[in-house]
C-alpha cells in the first residue's frame, strides 16, 4: 500500500484515528492539534503490537505456546519471510507517519504551529528509521502526496537517513527558536520543549550508531561530521511515553499493547496471551542458567539471577518458565505440563504496580492505562554508552552509562535496589555481561543488557543491534532452516499498489548481505 492510499485508510477512534468520514473535514483541514497524537498512537499500535511480536520472537525472548496451539510460528521460526510476512507493520507505521508528515506540511504562514511541526519532525524521523531499518529503500521524497502521487519512487536508505538527521537537526533549530504556540495535544512531553531536543539528540546518535561499521567514504564522513556535533549534546534522561489517556472502559481505549497480548477491557484473554510465552531462551538466562545448560551460549549467565525476572515474566514454581522454539510436547525444552510464563506486571504495568494487583478489576485498569514506550531511558543510556566506547574522543563516562542502563531497566520494570545492587555485583566479572575484559566484551555486555531491558518494551531497536553487530548472541529455533533476516519483504499491499516502483526481493535476498540489505548492514 502506497503512503498516500495509507493515509485515506485509516479508522475512526477518539484520539487514536483520523477517518475519511464525510461528515468530517477533509484530512488537508485537519490541524497539527489533532493530527500530533493520531500519529502518536496510530504508529505505537503498530510498534506495540505487530512489531513487538515480531521482534521479540526473532530475538529469542517469546515462544509459541506449543502445549497448546500444536505448531505455532512455522513461518517465524524457519523463517520464511515473504510478502504477506507482517505486512502490516508497514502499513500501519506509514500511516502513522502519514500524520506526522501531514503536520509538517501543513500551511502555517504566521508559524502558529512551529512547535507541533518540530515534533512532528523528530517523530517522523523516528518511525521512518524503523522503516527503513526493516525494509531498506522505501518511498520517501515522493511519499505522502496522497492522490498527487500514488506510486511514489523508492529512495536509498543512506539517502533517507541523511535527510532524517537533517530534519532532526531543522526540529532542533526550530525548537531553540522558541516561535509558535504551546503544543497542547503534545500527549507524550507536554510541551516541555527542552525534552524533544534532548530526544531529538538521542534519535540522531542512534541514527549515526547504526552507521558505525561504515569503514570509509561519504557516508562515513558524514556519520563522523554529525557525531562531533553531538559531543556535550544533551541526551534524553526518562522513558519516552505516549498516553492519550489510555483507559479500560472500552478495547478501542485500551492501550493497544494490553488487549493484543494481555487482557481486553471486558476481562477476557486476547488469543496472544495463550499463544505467546517465555522462551526457553529467555528462561535460562534470567534463572541463571539453573537447568545447567551446557551449551555455550548459556554459560556466562550461570549462577547469576536475574532480578528483574519477576517483573518481566511471572514465576512458575519460583522460576521463569518458558518453551524451546520449535519443539513440540515430548521434546527437550517443552514442559510436560503445567503453566508457563508470560509477560508480567513489570512489562504489562510498569513500576507503579504491586507484585499482585489487589483484584481483577485493578489489573484490567492498570494494564489498559499503561502508557506506550517510544524510546526507554534504558535504551537513552546504552546508546551513550556505546558512543563512549566506540567514539572515546568526542563522549566519556561509557561504564557509567552502562551501569546507569541497567539500573533504569530496573526501575522502569519496578525491580527493588537491593535486586539491582546483587545483580551489578554478580555481573562485573563476567566479560560479555558485565564492564569486564575487552572493548568486544564490552560491547557485547552493552548489547545484551539493551536486549534484556527492551524485552516487552522495545525489541525492535536489538533486532537491528543484532543485524549490525551480531550481539547479543541468540539461539534461532530448532526448526529453523535460514538465519535471523536482515531485513522484511515489502508487503503483497504494496507491490499491488506500486508495483512499478517496489523492488522485487526474494526470500534469498532476506537472508544475504546484498544491494536490497538495509546499507547500514551490509559491512
Amino acid at each position: 500500500m502506497t503512503f498516500g492510499l495509507l493515509l485515506s485508510a485509516v479508522s475512526c477512534e477518539q484520539y487514536l484515528d483520523i477517518n475519511d468520514n464525510p461528515n468530517q473535514p477533509a484530512i488537508e483541514l485537519v490541524t497539527p492539534n489533532e493530527l500530533l497524537p493520531v500519529g502518536f498512537t496510530r504508529s505505537y499500535t503498530t510498534q506495540g503490537r505487530s512489531l513487538m511480536q515480531f521482534s521479540s520472537v526473532v530475538m529469542n525472548s517469546l515462544a509459541g505456546n506449543s502445549l497448546t496451539f500444536g505448531a505455532p510460528y512455522i513461518d517465524d521460526y524457519k523463517p520464511n519471510v515473504s510478502n504477506t510476512f507482517y505486512g502490516d507493520i508497514w502499513d500501519g507505521l506509514f500511516v502513522g507517519t502519514a500524520n506526522f508528515d501531514q503536520v509538517i506540511k501543513y500551511n502555517d504562514p504566521q508559524g502558529k504551529y512551529a512547535k507541533y511541526k518540530a515534533i512532528a519532525k523528530i517523530m517522523k524521523a523516528n518511525y521512518v528509521q524503523i522503516l527503513t531499518d526493516l525494509y531498506g529503500d522505501m518511498p520517501y521524497t515522493e511519499a505522502f502526496q496522497q492522490q498527487n502521487n500514488l506510486n511514489p519512487k523508492y529512495d536509498k536508505s543512506e539517502d533517507i537517513y541523511r535527510a532524517s538527521i537533517l530534519d532532526l537537526e531543522n526540529a532542533i533549530a526550530i525548537i531553540d527558536a522558541g516561535t509558535g504556540d504551546d503544543p497542547v495535544s503534545d500527549i507524550v512531553f507536554k510541551g516541555v520543549m527542552t525534552k524533544w531536543k534532548a530526544f531529538a539528540n538521542t534519535l540522531k546518535l542512534r541514527y549515526l550508531l547504526r552507521m558505525s561499521n561504515i569503514p570509509s567514504g561519504d557516508l562515513a564522513t558524514f556519520r563522523d561530521q554529525k557525531l562531533a556535533s553531538l559531543s556535550g549534546a544533551t541526551f534524553i534522561d526518562e522513558n519516552v511515553l505516549e498516553n492519550p489517556g489510555y483507559n479500560s472502559s472500552t478495547d478501542s481505549q485500551q492501550n493497544p499493547f494490553t488487549n493484543f497480548f494481555v487482557v481486553t477491557s471486558g476481562g477476557s484473554r486476547p488469543t496472544n496471551y495463550s499463544y505467546n510465552v517465555a522462551s526457553e531462551n529467555m528462561q535460562i538466562i534470567l534463572n541463571g542458567n539453573s537447568e545447567g545448560d551446557t551449551r555455550s551460549v548459556y554459560q556466562k549467565y550461570t549462577g547469576i539471577v536475574d532480578g528483574r525476572r519477576a517483573r518481566m515474566f511471572n514465576l512458575v514454581g519460583g522460576k521463569v518458565v518458558g518453551i524451546r522454539q520449535g519443539n513440540l510436547p515430548g521434546q527437550p525444552g517443552v514442559p510436560t505440563s503445567g503453566a508457563l510464563s508470560r509477560f508480567n506486571y513489570g512489562i504489562t504495568i510498569g513500576n507503579g504496580s504491586t507484585a499482585t494487583p489487589a483484584t481483577g478489576a485493578d489489573i484490567i485498569s492498570m494494564t489498559s492505562s499503561k502508557p506506550g514506550p517510544i524510546m526507554s531511558r534504558a535504551e537513552s543510556k546504552f546508546l551513550q554508552a556505546e558512543a563512549a566506547l566506540r567514539y572515546p574522543s568526542l563522549f566519556t563516562n561509557a561504564q557509567a552509562n552502562f551501569t546507569a542502563g541497567i539500573t533504569a531497566s530496573y526501575n522502569y520494570l519496578g525491580s527493588s535496589s537491593a535486586l539491582l545492587t546483587a545483580y551489578t555485583t554478580a555481573i562485573a566479572t563476567r566479560p560479555g555481561l558485565g564492564w569486564i575484559g575487552s572493548d568486544a566484551n564490552k560491547l557485547e555486555a552493552i548489547m545484551t543488557q539493551k536486549w534484556i531491558a527492551l524485552t516487552g518494551v522495545n525489541p525492535e531497536q536489538s533486532y537491528f543491534d543484532y543485524t549490525r553487530t551480531g550481539f547479543p548472541v541468540t539461539l534461532s529455533a530448532t526448526t529453523a532452516t535460514n538465519p535471523k533476516p536482515n531485513r522484511l519483504i515489502y508487503p503483497l499491499s504494496e507491490y499491488v499498489a506500486n508495483a512499478n516502483n517496489v523492488p522485487a526481493i526474494s526470500n534469498a535476498d532476506v537472508f544475504t548481505k546484498n544491494q536490497f540489505t538495509p546499507f547500514w548492514a551490509r559491512y
